[in-house]
């Protein structure tokens, strides 16, 4: 493997370069050459504006072709790419400018001003939503042959700051070898070839988006249905052309609810991939019933990219993440020890191997926290093999609910949920309890038309938890708040419910 990201994913389309390798909706075709070429105008653009290797450029644009082509060409300039959500504020991008100080930035055409005043020394460029603006025009003036700006594996090619949830948000560090290994490895596992083509509705400034199926499909010469959203209309459009399509589970849970959704209709595809958010085993089921499709869920997060996959041959099990990636190690530790635990045990999940980032942007006490001795990254999330050694997420470290002394642990009370008749999901969380210290609480959708309420639930879970676990409250609500990626968001129900038993609580 070639030590810099794009030498290897070119390694991927080498002789391709006249074949398609992204459409938009429109129908407009770019080619591999398009790629090199496009990519090239960018990072001769950015070097022209003073780029330095290690640099970093922010970019936080809406989804287009011209966005994957400045990211590119970020990385083959020797920049370090930083992708934003869209739905960032001025008020939160600026926390990200001035911690990661990039030396370019590249906004939606409205707010180049605004940003100019809160990142007075970088340099601020317009990209929107077609493909238009400074930066665009900025590529098209930067003309002349152009090579590759020399990166070893260990040089940074992207910072990704991770959701905030807890405090601020920390700028993961991912390297050029964390990319490159990632994405040979899916390409390899998900038997990903030239002739796949992606039906891609994700964001770009997540790893989801940008590096699991965008890498991957360039690391295997494969093509890609560009969609700027998820959008059912456009998805089952363009459904007959793909072969692949990737998604969190929201896709899966909407497409099931589209009559369009037969076997027919997905007869051609040979993969749907789940992750970001873990996938219900009722919504894994139901897709398999109606399409014949098992759903191939993985395991992955900003700091690693992917840790785990269900087998692209062999069973794909519901409610698990499947197994560790080639190359990578996963170990269930004791939280507090950090002594390694048998087959079966719930604790942490600890995970080495050359997908594993380099550690948080100028925060080493956090980095440090954060590894074991030997090189394992503690994911802060909970987990347990099976004794097939399919791993299964219990939920996130900081989600655990102690009750009375007691651990509860949120995935367990959720299954049993969401197994009752009339109920869609549940999310089980903790809230402050002038006895008990936490009490379990459960926030439940049900289905429409459905009676189920504090009483039933209660009645239903007393043969199957222990009664610590067993909710304290119920709180039916019509929907689950969420974050872009259809993860819940659990620390916006604790604070939406945390004076539940009372003020005095907290």
């Amino acid at each position: 493997m070639a030590e810099a990201l794009f030498e290897t994913l070119r390694e991927g389309f080498a002789g391709r370069e006249a074949t398609r390798f992204l459409e938009s909706p429109d129908g407009r075709v770019w080619s591999f050459r398009d790629l090199l070429d496009r990519s090239a105008a960018y990072a001769r653009m950015l070097l022209a504006f003073g780029l330095r290797p290690g640099d970093r450029v922010a970019v936080q644009v809406e989804k287009s072709a011209e966005n994957l082509f400045l990211y590119f060409g970020c990385i083959r300039a020797g920049g370090v790419y930083l992708p934003l959500n869209t739905a960032y504020t001025l008020s939160e991008l600026e926390y990200f400018l001035s911690d990661a100080e990039p030396r370019i930035v590249v906004v939606r055409p409205g707010m180049v001003a605004e940003v100019g005043l809160r990142a007075p020394g970088a340099i601020v460029l317009a990209l929107d939503e077609r493909g238009e603006g400074s930066a665009a025009s900025a590529a098209d003036a930067a003309a002349g042959p152009f090579e590759d700006v020399p990166r070893s594996g260990d040089d940074l090619a992207a910072i990704l700051y991770t959701s905030g949830t807890t405090g601020r948000s920390k700028g993961a560090m991912l390297t050029h070898r964390n990319l490159a290994s990632n994405a040979l490895v899916l390409k390899d596992c998900w038997r990903v070839t030239a002739d796949d083509v992606l039906l891609h509705a994700l964001p770009i400034y997540h790893v989801h988006g940008l590096f699991t199926a965008t890498n991957t499909l360039v690391a295997a010469g494969g093509s890609i249905l560009f969609l700027p959203k998820f959008d059912l209309d456009e998805i089952f459009r363009l459904l007959p052309r793909a072969t692949m399509m990737m998604g969190v589970p929201t896709f899966y849970t909407r497409l099931l609810a589209d009559p369009r959704l037969t076997r027919e209709a997905v007869a051609h595809m040979r993969l749907f991939v789940s992750g970001s958010a873990p996938l219900l085993a009722e919504t894994h089921r139901a897709f398999f019933e109606r399409t014949g499709h098992a759903i191939l869920e993985r395991y992955g997060m900003t700091e690693t990219g992917m840790n785990a996959s269900n087998p692209y041959e062999g069973e794909r099990r519901p409610g698990t993440v499947g197994f560790p990636l080639p190359g990578v190690q996963i170990r269930i530790t004791d939280p507090e020890t950090g002594r390694p635990l048998p087959v079966g045990e719930i604790g942490m999940i600890e995970v080495e191997g050359p997908n594993v980032f380099k550690g948080y942007w100028k925060n080493p006490e956090k980095t440090a926290a954060e590894f074991r001795p030997d090189g394992f990254f503690v994911t802060g999330d909970l987990g347990r093999f099976d004794e097939r050694g399919y791993l299964s997420i219990v939920g996130r470290g900081k989600d655990l609910v102690i009750s009375g002394g007691l651990n509860v642990y949120p995935k367990e009370v959720e299954e049993a949920i969401d197994a009752l008749p009339g109920v869609v999901e549940s999310a089980v969380i903790g809230v402050p309890h002038p006895d008990l210290g936490e009490a379990v609480v459960a926030v439940v959708v049900p289905e429409p038309g459905a009676r189920i309420g504090e009483a039933e639930i209660g009645t239903a879970l007393a043969e199957k938890l222990a009664s610590f676990k067993r909710p304290k409250r119920v709180v039916v609500v019509a929907e689950l708040p969420r974050n872009t990626m259809g993860k819940v968001q659990k620390n916006v129900l604790r604070e939406r419910y945390r004076d539940l038993f009372g003020p005095a609580a907290g």
